[in-house]
């Protein structure tokens, strides 16, 4: 592993997040190879292109949820569960330019941050997208000094507030584990034979597919936007690449849910590899807008102020 200061892969998770998200948001749902196709010399410049209603730069609701979490955490000390649903009920009531079909209907629900989800995945039995995995990168973070136990728990309950379905926490968590373990500047790729015995028994063997070393996402059963496959196609771009730049090249070419796909990598690789790896042709153009907080609009700078805050 590349010696790299704790804080400084602390901001590369959560800058390398949402710079992964909007570089995947304009290729969504496009043919694999599509980014390399567009952009096929690295470093040429250009790449954070916009596209599909994007302005270039500019983050999805992966990011926008990201900020609303971490924004709790520091404002209320901790894990507020109350606190950040009510900031993504207020979120997704201003009309974002996207929202999960299944976090639009938990939270416009109106029934209580701890009961929305478990009575949605109880009438349509659907809870396992990657909508609470994308905007884990923040509680990653924060949660890290305190150890496997406590960081997958917290995982957890931030997913049980919009998905059903514990194979979401289960995903969320094994993502907040692989961030702590690199953050402590060791390799998560070597840490996940033990991460998945932390796993629930009832998802370990799905997840153990997906995370094993000969998995490929060409071998996905489902949609990447299921959060099994998100997430192992993100180990996967980690484990077959040596920067974060390539990883996040590889995360978007697979195709389909791109931004989130792309996203989940650029968390890993940025708190593998350190803020410095990321390139600033790709920071200089990031923000991430706010929908129903007064039209703020939040850049690199203030991204990396959140996550030197949550990082302690």
């Amino acid at each position: 592993m590349t010696r790299v200061p704790a804080p400084d892969r602390a901001l590369g998770a959560v800058i390398g997040s949402a710079v992964g998200d909007a570089l995947g948001a304009p290729f969504e749902f496009g043919p694999q190879g599509a980014f390399s196709a567009r952009f096929p010399e690295p470093g040429r410049g250009r790449e954070m292109c916009g596209g599909g209603g994007w302005d270039p730069g500019e983050a999805t609701d992966d990011t926008q949820m990201a900020v609303l979490v971490a924004e709790s955490l520091l404002e209320c000390g901790g894990l507020d569960l109350p606190d950040v649903f009510r900031r993504f009920e207020r979120w997704a009531a201003a009309g974002p330019k996207d929202i999960g079909l299944q976090t639009e209907a938990v939270l416009s629900s109106g029934d209580g941050w701890d009961t929305a989800a478990a009575l949605h995945f109880q009438v349509n039995g659907r809870g396992a997208g990657n909508g609470a995995l994308m905007r884990a990168a923040p509680s990653a973070v924060h949660f890290a000094p305190l150890g496997r136990d406590a960081t997958m728990d917290a995982a957890r309950r931030i997913a049980a507030l919009t998905h059903g379905d514990r194979a979401a926490w289960e995903g969320t968590a094994v993502f907040h584990e692989l961030v702590r373990v690199a953050l402590a500047g060791d390799d998560p790729l070597t840490a996940l034979p033990g991460t998945l015995r932390a796993v629930h028994p009832g998802h370990r063997a799905r997840y153990a597919t997906v995370l094993a070393r000969d998995w490929h996402p060409d071998l996905a059963t489902e949609f990447n936007g299921a959060v099994w496959p998100c997430l192992g196609s993100a180990v996967w771009a980690l484990r077959t690449t040596a920067t974060y730049e390539e990883a996040v090249r590889a995360a978007i070419d697979l195709g389909g849910d791109t931004d989130t796909v792309a996203a989940v990598t650029g968390g890993l690789a940025g708190a593998v590899y350190g803020i410095a790896a990321v390139p600033a042709r790709w920071t200089e153009a990031l923000h991430v807008p706010l929908p129903g907080f007064g039209g703020r609009v939040l850049h690199s700078a203030e991204l990396a102020d959140i996550a030197r805050r949550l990082h302690g």
